[in-house]
């Protein structure tokens, strides 16, 4: 393999954006601590933080296959290794095989019940780039496969699945539709030219007050999950923080401006960084 080709794939996986992985990471690490109350067992903590870059870089790769067309028509992804050439259909759908393949074989050193999750997790990450062909609602999928891993992890942890568990699962979901919106508000222009759909074109003016009560909701779940744990101070200076951020993040969008709009999604990594430190420190 060329020094080329070799850095098109590490593109295709964007693994020169980590931001992706971050946000998936994050939530991830709150099943984990919440399932083990404290420190998780190292052996579940080092899969599952392989297995976050891994399929966040077989999602990546699957969504520019599912993108290739019309990726050259968006300002932003007009240079991407796809619609710029440098990869084929054919080695990205290889690329993406290796990496769910790898991705299986690390979850097969967990218990059942995470390997038995697993094989939904693999499908919302192939149905979700699609979904935007579909339905105005693609956010909300990717929500759904973002979120996967909590169940995950935290059957990997504790080998059962409370209810604890789908609450947590929808406190992500929700924050993971507010800040794929801002990513989506980027680009809306584009989008609306060649007929992707996403949140961002659905809520059309009422975008950052939808963003602001999905916001909102994210924190008052947040705030009910220390009460059902009782957690210390710690955890509530962190969820101080998580507001202070999502106000910062309606400042941003105020106008809608392109540049502004990327920064807020950007955030969002602050906010993950801000309950994880919270939830560790409550526990410690």
């Amino acid at each position: 393999m060329t020094s080329m080709k070799a850095k098109a794939y590490w593109q295709l996986m964007r693994m020169d954006k980590p931001i992706g992985s971050l946000l998936l990471l994050w939530p991830t690490l709150w099943a984990l601590v919440l399932a083990a109350r404290g420190l998780p067992d190292w052996d579940v903590l080092i899969v599952f933080s392989l297995g976050v870059v891994m399929m966040r870089s077989a999602g990546c790769v699957i969504n520019d296959f599912a993108d290739r067309n019309v990726d050259g028509h968006v300002e932003r992804t007009k240079s991407r290794p796809l619609p710029s050439g440098l990869v084929s259909s054919k080695e990205a759908l290889g690329l993406f095989l290796f990496l769910a393949i790898a991705s299986f074989i690390l979850v097969l050193t967990m218990n059942t019940l995470t390997i038995q999750l697993s094989f939904v997790g693999i499908v919302l990450a192939f149905i979700y780039p699609f979904m935007k062909r579909y339905t105005h609602l693609p956010q909300l999928f990717l929500g759904l496969a973002f979120s996967w891993s909590i169940p995950m992890a935290w059957a990997a942890q504790a080998n059962e699945l409370p209810m604890m568990v789908w609450f947590v699962f929808v406190i992500n979901a929700i924050w993971t539709i507010a800040y794929d919106t801002q990513y989506a508000m980027v680009d809306r222009e584009d989008d609306l030219k060649v007929g992707i759909k996403s949140t961002a074109i659905l809520f059309g003016r009422r975008d950052k007050l939808t963003i602001g009560v999905m916001q909102f909701a994210t924190l008052l779940m947040l705030f009910t999950l220390g009460g059902w744990y009782q957690l210390g101070a710690s955890y509530y200076w962190g969820l101080l923080v998580v507001g202070t951020l999502f106000v910062y993040q309606q400042w941003l969008i105020r106008h809608r401006d392109r540049g502004a709009c990327f920064q807020a999604f950007l955030n969002n990594n602050y906010v993950g960084m801000a309950i994880t430190i919270g939830l560790l420190v409550a526990f410690w």
